[in-house]
């Protein structure tokens, strides 16, 4: 391979400490802007999630707009930010070995990429906060492109950073649809990290640290 591209959410980055890190947000909030009874984090979580819900195709909608919706719905005014993005930074968890992985892979000779939906600030800011940010040779986000995965427009975007042909450039993703047809299709070898099985799994990693054979 001459290059390899990772996806943030569930690759990159634990899933479930994402969850735990909004519960923390919201838990935080609640004793900063005694937010009224109820259930603020199924309010919260409703919110965000129809926001991305009324996306078309593969629009590309901003989480932070999402973010600024749902505070809205709790009724939250002043500095809601900085108590997300504590929250983040000390509760984000990235997966087994990604750390590793990705700073062995920075000394091969190799491009190193993201392809990822974040938004761009958010995505930097997680990688920043595992001390990987300046390990990567280029970050594709949707909000840089405008469309989410699988639109091939994301992978084009990539490919054309890294300056690679696609048979030769490896994508690590844990969605099927979105991160490994998506990648399929633009011609790119796959390799699945817990992504469920179909026919454009190229490889299949249990261990992330696993992709430093294929490469």
């Amino acid at each position: 391979m001459d290059a390899i591209f990772f996806d943030i959410g569930g690759v990159l980055l634990d899933s479930a400490s994402v969850r735990r890190a909004h519960e923390r947000f919201i838990a935080d909030l609640r004793d900063e802007y005694d937010l009224d009874a109820g259930n603020p984090l199924e309010t919260w979580r409703a919110e965000l999630g129809a926001h991305f819900r009324e996306r078309e195709g593969t629009e590309f909608r901003s989480a932070q707009a999402g973010y600024e919706r749902a505070i809205d719905t709790l009724g939250v005014g002043g500095d809601w930010e900085s108590v997300f993005e504590r929250a983040l930074a000390e509760t984000i968890d990235p997966n087994s070995g990604a750390v590793e992985v990705v700073e062995t892979l920075a000394e091969y000779d190799l491009h190193l990429g993201v392809i990822s939906d974040v938004d761009a600030a958010e995505g930097r800011r997680i990688l920043a906060t595992f001390g990987v940010l300046e390990e990567f040779d280029s970050i594709t986000t949707s909000e840089e492109v405008g469309r989410t995965k699988p639109d091939p427009a994301m992978f084009e975007t990539a490919l054309r950073k890294s300056e690679t042909v696609p048979d030769r450039s490896l994508m690590v993703g844990d969605r099927y649809r979105h991160d490994i047809a998506g990648a399929k299709d633009a011609g790119m070898v796959t390799a699945a990290y817990g992504a469920e099985e179909g026919p454009a799994v190229d490889h299949r990693l249990g261990d992330l640290r696993e992709a430093l054979d294929l490469v």
